[in-house]
């Protein structure tokens, strides 16, 4: 993967990661943590898409690596509440 491939796939996952925190309501961190949190989202949305049978709603494909950016955004969100619950919730939006 080229370094312009990886930088946009860094962009989409913070950029899913971060609605993915707004939904849930609760920020854990800055723009490196959305990264992280968008790619584990990905996993996490990826996970639930195939466990039922759900097709990926508007995959972005960069470089042949498939992104699925609406399960990515499902996956940061349920990712944000979990970690919410079991912290607290101290850093509430």
């Amino acid at each position: 993967m080229s370094l312009s491939g990886l930088l946009i796939l860094l962009l989409i996952a913070a950029i899913c990661g971060g609605i993915g925190q707004s939904i849930a309501g609760y920020s854990m961190g800055g723009c490196l943590v959305s990264i992280v949190v968008g790619f584990i989202g990905a996993f996490i949305g990826k996970y639930i898409a195939a466990e039922f049978g759900f097709t990926y709603i508007f995959p972005v494909e960069i470089e042949g690596e498939t992104f699925p950016i609406i399960w990515s955004i499902i996956g940061a969100a349920v990712f944000s509440i979990v970690i919410g619950l079991v912290t607290g919730g101290r850093n509430r939006m």
